[in-house]
């Protein structure tokens, strides 16, 4: 180890040295494979963690720094093996949390900022969020199994009667195209556009009617799923939104993204119990990998306190 972390530091130093400054004065605090993290990302970290957990000012600048350390090798993990992160996926992580705290983006954004935390960190926190989760399932999705004893064990454990009602939707997608190079005008007009047509819509069975009074709107079927096998804030709004209504426009890659909810039904089945239980025996599987994961990452990092 020692072998490899002179030659970084070293290099460190001289380009430093080159513009008249130390490790000290220009905030460097700890320097992984070779690339530094300062001070103020620290102090940024620090201050958003406090926001989040309320922690006292030494703990959650201990944890800071270790967050950073270990979203660099997060990110560097994901670019070794080309998972790649777009900003339109980063983006709406960050509305995804607006819309849990009941804000726009942009009043997160103010909010954050008049905490005196630059809204791009939380954003990098994100980014390296969503391409672990990426690394972890190229890697681990094929190693994360759960034996049907587990299942059935869990399953005679739980004695929630409402655990055998499923509800089952009928989902349409409905995507109103936005070309990526559009301008922020034609952007806005179609979002207005979309929540125009998420009013006018009340059935499915009626709905092209509306969609034709609008050029390239996309309608793409689901069919029939259980609330179980869809994604969390996905599943809560179309809980929400009443048979034959649209749920909230979402901007994708695409354009804005509405999911129609052209029906729904309470099944009695345990299929939603054993879909439930499975993931969540997957999810305690995968964050055991997603540990062991990291630990070898740090083991094999060049980590340098200057």
């Amino acid at each position: 180890m020692r072998k490899r972390v002179l030659p970084i530091f070293l290099t460190l130093l001289v380009v430093m040295g080159g513009f008249g400054l130390t490790p000290a004065s220009a905030g460097i605090k700890v320097v992984v494979n070779g690339k530094p993290i300062t001070t103020y990302d620290i102090n940024q970290r620090a201050k958003l963690i406090r926001l989040i957990q309320r922690s006292s000012v030494a703990a959650s600048r201990r944890e800071a720094e270790k967050e950073l350390i270990d979203d660099r090798l997060r990110l560097e993990e994901a670019s070794r093996i080309g998972v790649k992160i777009s900003e339109a996926e980063v983006n709406n992580a960050y509305a995804n949390i607006a819309r849990n705290v009941k804000l726009t983006p942009a009043k997160l954004t103010a909010g954050l900022r008049q905490s005196g935390v630059n809204p791009q960190t939380l954003k990098d926190r994100l980014k390296a969020q969503l391409a672990f989760q990426q690394s972890v399932r190229r890697r681990f999705n094929s190693q994360v199994d759960v034996d049907e004893s587990d299942i059935i064990n869990a399953l005679r454990k739980s004695d929630d009667e409402n655990k055998n009602i499923s509800v089952e939707y009928n989902l349409q997608r409905v995507i109103v195209v936005v070309p990526k190079k559009s301008s922020k005008g034609f952007r806005n007009k179609r979002l207005a556009e979309s929540n125009s047509i998420r009013k006018a819509v009340t059935a499915c069975d009626s709905a092209g009617a509306v969609f034709g009074k609008y050029s390239e709107v996309v309608v793409q079927p689901i069919g029939r799923r259980l609330e179980t096998e869809l994604p969390e804030p996905m599943r809560k709004e179309i809980s929400k939104t009443t048979p034959g209504k649209l749920t909230s426009p979402r901007k994708t890659e695409v354009g804005f993204e509405m999911i129609a909810v052209c029906g729904k039904r309470e099944i009695a089945s345990d299929i939603a119990a054993r879909t439930e239980l499975e993931n969540e025996l997957r999810a305690k599987e995968g964050e055991a990998l997603t540990r062991r994961y990291l630990m070898d990452l740090r083991r094999r990092a060049s980590i340098v306190y200057p």
